[in-house]
């Protein structure tokens, strides 16, 4: 790394110490941002293998509620990475006992990939495997190495998540295991995915600051940014396996992306914190219950509100939600949308003085290379 990177790395160093100081526990509104997040990581990840799904559709998935508008393909899709990442946050507790083996990564890859049994989820592949241009699919962009070689650089990638380069900033380590495992293509399928959840992973592990705040899976899904992806992919992987290359460029791409990330992170923690705070304020004011906050904060930044997520949310009895939801409509804070089971709410006229007092910065991200 050169000076640059280094720079690069200790900002968002600095940016996730921020975080930590402020994401506490006791800060009721972070359970929603944190869902969130997870939900936006989920998207990102399947966004780039073409299952595009909204933010609304994944949290309402988490919440074990139907997604609305996601197909059947997408919504299986969407379960088994939200298994994975579920599994992969719990991690971030296991203690000294913790170990990267093949059984955990085949285990990982099994949820991801558990509705294409003719894929052998969870077992590697046992033939060749081709990776597409997005230019052109009928061009082999990059070509795995032998399936006889697998078995054996994945041990070798274990060993190394568990023993190797310990003393090396997280964010490199996390970014070496992406690229390791994404160019050993181990499965028939689910490569890129696991290689992304094995990023996310080696952050977990670190337990500094809860994981979803340091995945770039959101901003790799961006139009632009997912085409950038692939071609530093192929620019350091070269056409087939070729573990000498230099990887600099893409420890370059993956800290720019976390330096990003994490500026946008800094902004919806500040954001969240002080809507938390005025509608808290204005809830009083209504004479109603600060609980009523967990079903106004989501509408406040665009998002569905369900009544079910809300119940869950705030720890409370059906009918307590529906009074709840009930009144806030009744007072303009909320304005429902569809019926019956499709039913939701977004925010009513009443939400307009707090949007207007909590003002969200449209100052451009700063590039830490530019």
């Amino acid at each position: 790394m050169d000076a640059a990177d280094l720079r690069t790395l200790e900002e968002v160093g600095q940016m996730r110490h921020d975080l930590r100081l402020h994401v506490r526990p006791q800060a009721r509104w972070t359970k929603q941002l944190r869902r969130s997040l997870t939900a936006r990581a989920i998207v990102g990840s399947n966004t780039i293998e073409g299952y595009a799904a909204s933010v609304d559709d994944v949290e309402a998935l988490m919440a074990g509620e139907e997604p609305l508008h996601s197909s059947d393909s997408t919504r299986r899709e969407l379960e088994g990475y939200q298994r994975a990442m579920t599994y992969i946050q719990s991690l971030s507790d296991a203690g000294d006992g913790f170990s990267y083996d093949l059984g955990l990564l085949n285990g990982l890859h099994f949820m991801i990939q558990e509705h294409h049994p003719d894929k052998r989820p969870g077992r590697f592949r046992q033939g060749p495997v081709y990776v597409t241009s997005p230019d052109d699919p009928a061009v082999a962009a990059y070509t795995g190495p032998d399936p006889e070689s697998v078995p054996r650089l994945m041990d070798e990638l274990a060993e190394w998540l568990n023993e190797g380069d310990l003393d090396c900033p997280v964010h490199v380590r996390a970014s070496m295991a992406h690229l390791n495992l994404v160019k050993i293509h181990p499965w028939a399928d689910g490569n890129g995915r696991m290689s992304r959840a094995l990023s996310t992973l080696v952050f977990a592990r670190e337990a500094a600051i809860p994981a979803e705040f340091s995945s770039i899976e959101e901003w790799l899904g961006r139009g632009q940014n997912t085409y950038a992806y692939y071609q530093v992919l192929e620019e350091v992987g070269g056409p087939e396996w070729s573990p000498e290359r230099d990887t600099h460029p893409w420890i370059r791409f993956c800290l720019r992306a976390h330096h990003i990330q994490a500026q946008q992170a800094k902004r919806r923690v500040d954001l969240l914190s002080r809507a938390w705070t005025e509608l808290s304020s204005a809830m009083e004011d209504a004479g109603l219950d600060e609980r009523t906050v967990f079903a106004l904060l989501p509408a406040f930044w665009n998002s569905r509100v369900r009544r079910t997520v809300y119940q869950q949310d705030a720890e409370l009895s059906s009918q307590q939600a529906v009074r709840d939801i009930r009144e806030l409509c009744r007072l303009g804070w909320l304005s429902p949308q569809g019926r019956a089971r499709g039913r939701y709410y977004v925010a009513g006229p009443a939400m307009r003085p707090v949007l207007d007092a909590v003002q969200q910065s449209s100052k451009p991200y700063a590039d830490p290379y530019r």
